[in-house]
């Protein structure tokens, strides 16, 4: 194959101007949707721009799981990536093996520290050092709803638990699947944390962050899986395995009515060319106004022996604010700082902003759950378990409840 097939974007603009890419990254990440690729896309020019070569590795998968598995074998080998996608608790494990890279120079030189609000720092620093580069903030307690399905109904969008029933009810009889949803772990998860914050803020801090084994068992949390219960039943019989960005294309193309899901999935309707208001709504999953559950991408980067220099400015480069604008503007978060106008972002864009500086000033934001950000990879794997299986059957909501206390103690 010629060389210039082998080359593309920013890469053959290198050599077509005349000079090499001084240093390489290699970026694993799980960044493989058409909206995901879009947003990555936005990382890489500004890389390239700056002679800094991309190295691709994207393992499908969209919780990370498969990346963080792969990772592992990379490093078992002694073949670390430069640079890696990465959250929440992961980026702690990590940082305690002593394999990451020290940031303290960028970060000081940038004034991170008077950008980045602290729950994100509790991931982005390890002992005091910057240890990972923030690139946006995702809150997951997120509904998107076809907004000609919702039309369909004569309701308003749902803002209590009933007003959800009665809207999925509604789109049941019109003929068409009420709730997109992909059977995966995480997607089941991501779900749950949103049930649960929505019993009250006090039950999601017992349960998701605290773990106290009265509330993670009691009557409240067999209420949260009949719930859930209740949800699976407006789900289609195909859904198990299914991707999350194929669920909210079902809900794009009005073969559902809506998905629960994270707000990356606002890039899959933006890719679309749906407008918010218009072809979709965003609403918080009913009884959780006002509060968030959040998780943050962010890269970390492995110790290397040579391209420290490039590492640096893929730092500098994701927390550059006009890349905080436009990488965010494209992938549905929100920026990572707190300095960035929202002048370019839509509806959505502008209320998940204003929503997360409220939460964050009234002691209402929460780490996810199903995003590693409230509890330790042990303890959420744990609580997967239990939340497919009765999703998927094998537990009443009773049994669910029980099991919950059982494996949150023997992950612990």
């Amino acid at each position: 194959m010629k060389l210039k097939q082998l080359m593309t974007g920013a890469a053959m603009t290198a050599l077509i101007s005349g000079s090499a890419f001084a240093s390489d990254v290699e970026v694993l990440h799980w960044w493989t949707s058409g909206g995901e690729a879009a947003a990555l896309n936005v990382l890489k020019d500004d890389l390239g721009g700056q002679g800094i070569g991309w190295v691709d590795m994207p393992v499908a998968g969209g919780g990370g799981e498969a990346a963080m598995t792969t990772l592992r074998a990379r490093v078992t080998a002694g073949d670390a990536p430069t640079a890696v996608q990465m959250l929440g608790f992961d980026i702690i494990d990590w940082a305690s093996e002593g394999v990451l890279g020290n940031l303290n120079d960028v970060a000081t030189a940038e004034g991170w520290d008077a950008v980045v609000p602290g729950a994100l720092q509790a991931f982005s620093k390890h002992e005091g050092n910057w240890i990972a580069s923030p690139v946006n903030v995702h809150s997951t307690n997120w509904v998107w709803i076809n907004k000609a399905a919702l039309d369909a109904t004569g309701m308003a969008a749902p803002g209590s638990w009933d007003e959800l029933v009665a809207v999925l009810d509604a789109m049941k009889a019109n003929g068409i699947t009420p709730l997109a949803h992909g059977g995966q772990a995480w997607q089941d998860a991501t779900i749950f944390d949103a049930v649960v914050l929505g019993m009250g803020d006090a039950f999601y801090k017992s349960t998701m962050i605290d773990l106290d084994p009265a509330a993670l068992g009691g009557a409240d949390m067999v209420e949260a899986f009949n719930r859930m219960a209740k949800l699976r039943s407006y789900v289609d019989d195909n859904f198990s395995g299914r991707d999350w960005n194929l669920a909210s294309a079902m809900v794009i193309n009005g073969e559902a009515g809506m998905q629960m899901m994270g707000d990356w999935a606002k890039g899959e309707f933006l890719r679309a060319d749906q407008k918010p208001g218009t072809d979709f709504e965003c609403i918080r999953f009913p009884g959780t106004q006002g509060a968030v559950t959040f998780n943050s991408d962010q890269f970390v980067m492995f110790e290397v022996s040579e391209g420290r220099d490039a590492q640096l400015a893929m730092a500098k480069a994701v927390m550059d604010p006009a890349f905080q604008s436009a990488f965010n503007v494209v992938k549905g978060s929100v920026p990572a700082r707190t300095d960035v106008p929202n002048t370019d972002f839509d509806d959505c864009g502008r209320k998940g902003m204003a929503d997360l500086a409220d939460a964050g000033n009234n002691d209402r934001l929460f780490g996810s759950m199903a995003h590693g950000h409230s509890v330790p990879a042990s303890v959420k794997n744990a609580i997967y378990d239990v939340v497919t299986a009765h999703f998927n059957g094998e537990y009443d909501a009773e049994t669910a409840a029980a099991e919950l206390v059982n494996a949150v103690e023997s992950a612990m």
